[in-house]
């Protein structure tokens, strides 16, 4: 059985954030993208972090189609 991995990714300047998850691990993902919007030593901020939490939400209802 082949497991299946999402990516999420955001581009901020010369930033560059990428996030692969599986369906199990949707939850920790969002809580991670939420404590990297808190802290200020990384550059996502509480708007980029409702974007990508947002994101991640709507590839749970409507996943991309497969190639």
């Amino acid at each position: 059985m082949t497991r299946e991995l999402n990516v999420l990714a955001l581009i901020k300047g010369e930033e560059r954030y990428v996030f692969v998850y599986d369906d199990e691990s949707r939850d920790a993902l969002i809580n991670d993208i939420r404590d990297k919007a808190a802290d200020p030593a990384v550059k996502i901020n509480w708007f980029d972090a409702a974007v990508l939490t947002e994101r991640v939400r709507t590839q749970l209802v409507s996943p991309q189609e497969e190639f």
